[in-house]
């Protein structure tokens, strides 16, 4: 079978239910963003030196993050089992997050993101978080979809952001923080 099929040279594709699109489509558009971002995790999980738990956790995101494009592609999609995984997931985001923050020292300052290949990675992937998570908002604003996508995406980006300081401090890589000093 060829990966290609030519359905989509003149700029449209179709979305699970079969309706044709523009590309440029702003549904379309969101689950490109997150196809970037699901991209960068994998970019993060090809590092050799992953702290384990993080590895594990990240495959589970990019598993969700398939699954929530499903659900952008399929309106018809099963919004209550979405729902579901998705609170749950979140709650343990909160977590992670809380157990990788007491093993760190206290954030009093914003900080530049950088650090050791993967923190600096892991801020990227929550930069393009960020940039999924607007995407979403906008086309909730166009098209309802489900809240606890955007619950989601928000909570995602924290986790990153710990992650990412989290992966530099058992690194021993110290955070540069932010000065508007010139």
């Amino acid at each position: 079978m060829t990966i290609y099929t030519r359905k989509g040279d003149k700029g449209k594709t179709a979305l699970f239910n079969g309706k044709r699109v523009l590309k440029s489509d702003l549904r379309i558009e969101v689950y490109g963003l997150i196809d970037e971002l699901n991209s960068v995790l994998g970019v993060v999980l090809s590092i050799k030196y992953l702290v384990l738990n993080i590895r594990k956790e990240l495959i589970k995101v990019q598993n969700d993050l398939f699954e929530i494009s499903s659900a952008l592609a399929n309106p018809q999609f099963n919004k209550q089992k979405l729902t579901v995984g998705l609170t749950k997931r979140v709650k343990k985001f909160e977590n992670f997050i809380d157990k990788m923050t007491v093993q760190m020292p206290k954030l009093s300052n914003f900080i530049l993101p950088g650090g050791w290949k993967i923190g600096a990675t892991l801020h990227l992937a929550r930069a393009i978080c960020r940039r999924v998570e607007r995407g979403v908002v906008q086309l909730n604003n166009k098209q309802k979809i489900d809240n606890n996508i955007i619950v989601y995406l928000n909570r995602l980006s924290d986790l990153l952001f710990t992650m990412a300081r989290f992966a530099n401090f058992k690194e021993k890589r110290r955070e540069i923080v932010w000065s508007n000093k010139k």
